[in-house]
């Protein structure tokens, strides 16, 4: 840290000695916000383990998100916090795995409206924007909330958020061409003839022109980030990037899929919504697209960096909130038409979104921290959403919550390319949705079960992650005191919620509910 001096010499010396003392302090406080680190926290939405260049792809054109990992560290074991939407943003925000985290599923506020954003998080939660907020950070978050609506305690205004900007409700985010976005606490009309998320064309010609409207949402949430960093380029800033591509529906710019072989679709055709959300002509093409229009402002956020000569000073942290879209009734297509299959979109794990199986949970992760972190460097440490928050909290220089139970680890020294801390806690899923499900990592162990909600739930499955990474062979009938010992550790640690039950372990839980 450079120490900074302040030349008396210079003042006028009538001057009170008082007086010195405060500009001296004032001045010195000034150095010391400008050499905070910047961080910007990039979260695509569904995005897959297999779907970008760097781990894999060879369909889909990612550049930016290519050089972005050359430029920093690559992570091939990080894991999102829940196989859907709002809980991963839960436990990302709060720093809590799904065994003690308030919001365990995607579930609506139950306020009546059509759009009526999800289960709110409580004012006694601690976020990583409040805490970054608290050590001098200006805090924007920009793309899709899922965490309360608009003038209740969940609100991003609300939990630590300086700047508010795109969609609170996940619910409004199945359209790229919405009626409204929220801007703070309020919605800002974008559409005059808004395109709704959902539809059918069992028969005739499918344009992908019908489904686009005005203002494409994904442009006006960038604008919106770019300006917040030219407002605030003098001063330390977290910037949340909560990105909605490439969630369907598939709505992409005509020119992306203009890129696109025409080829591509002319095996399974166009598709007509049936499997949910909206129709498309080019159903590969489009998929494509979305992600390559995800890319690109990627891209235009890298480029405003340097252009304010932020890039050295800026952590810049890519990854999704959980694994692709998975299939539905019609077999030659995943939910609203995504081409998850054809581009092997789990790179080849098992399971997509809304399973705890690696297909659904283990997602890219891309860390770029100039002078920190070696170029074009990769890490084999399992890592996951809850260990976020002291990692944050440590590059900023900034305190931990008291009273607020952590889950995570700080992946600080991994980073710089050193070994891990030892977890206190075990890497846990609890996920309400989908029929109920747990999956707990320890080491090289994954166990999991399945339909917790079901009167007769699954059997316990235990996986040897370092020898199957694709969880092809269940080892728990050969293994039972190990999967017998991690249900233990788990029920010991887990807090019912009541909001997200499940009857099964709360009547076993030994801590009190919240």
């Amino acid at each position: 840290m450079t120490t900074h001096k302040l030349t008396l010499s210079r003042l006028p010396k009538s001057l009170p000695l008082c007086l010195l003392c405060i500009l001296y302090f004032a001045s010195a406080s000034g150095i010391a916000q400008a050499e905070k680190t910047n961080i910007v926290f990039i979260l695509a939405d569904d995005l897959g383990y297999g779907e970008l260049g760097s781990y894999g792809q060879k369909k889909i054109r990612t550049p930016n998100l290519d050089r972005l990992a050359k430029e920093g560290i690559r992570f091939t074991q990080h894991y999102t916090g829940a196989p859907v939407c709002a809980p991963a943003r839960c436990t990302l925000m709060t720093g809590q795995n799904l065994a003690h985290a308030q919001v365990r599923g995607n579930k609506d506020s139950g306020n009546g409206r059509i759009y009526p954003g999800q289960w709110p998080l409580t004012a006694d939660v601690v976020t990583i924007a409040e805490v970054l907020k608290q050590a001098g950070y200006t805090t924007g978050a920009f793309g899709k909330w899922g965490l309360g609506p608009s003038n209740t305690s969940g609100s991003p205004i609300k939990q630590g958020f300086d700047r508010y900007f795109g969609y609170n409700c996940q619910r409004n985010a199945h359209s790229y061409y919405p009626p409204f976005l929220d801007s703070n606490e309020r919605e800002v009309l974008i559409n005059k003839y808004p395109i709704p998320g959902h539809d059918r064309k069992p028969e005739g010609e499918i344009k992908a022109e019908d489904y686009r409207a005005e203002n494409y949402a994904p442009d006006l949430i960038l604008d919106e980030a770019v300006k917040f960093l030219d407002k605030n380029k003098a001063k330390p800033f977290f910037l949340y990037l909560p990105f909605v591509e490439p969630h369907v529906s598939m709505q992409p710019p005509q020119e992306w899929l203009d890129q696109y072989p025409e080829e591509w679709d002319k095996e399974n055709g166009v598709y007509r919504g049936q499997n949910g959300y909206l129709p498309h002509p080019r159903p590969r093409a489009a998929y494509a697209s979305m992600i390559s229009d995800l890319d690109e402002h990627v891209g235009t956020i890298l480029e405003q960096l340097d252009k304010h000569g932020l890039t050295d000073k800026t952590l810049v942290v890519f990854t999704s909130d959980n694994g692709p879209t998975h299939g539905s009734r019609g077999p030659k297509f995943h939910v609203g038409g995504a081409a998850c299959t054809f581009f092997d979109s789990a790179g080849g794990l098992n399971g997509f979104k809304g399973s705890c199986y690696e297909g659904g949970i283990r997602i890219p992760c891309i860390v770029k921290w100039p002078g920190k972190i070696q170029a074009d460097s990769q890490t084999d440490t399992p890592s996951y959403f809850p260990d976020w928050f002291p990692t944050l909290c440590s590059v900023a220089g900034a305190e931990l919550p008291n009273g607020q139970k952590l889950d995570g680890i700080d992946l600080t020294s991994v980073l710089k390319g050193g070994e891990a801390p030892p977890r206190d806690e075990l890497m846990i899923w609890e996920f309400h949705g989908y029929r109920g499900i747990v999956a707990i990592r320890d080491g090289k162990w994954k166990a999991l079960r399945r339909n917790l909600l079901n009167k007769t739930p699954a059997d316990w499955e235990l996986y040897d992650l370092e020898k199957d990474r694709n969880e092809t062979t269940d080892l728990a009938t050969e293994h039972p005191e190990i999967v017998a010992r991690l249900e233990q550790e788990y029920i010991k640690t887990r807090i019912p919620e009541k909001d997200f039950p499940i009857p099964l372990y709360d009547k076993l839980s030994t801590v009190d509910s919240q």
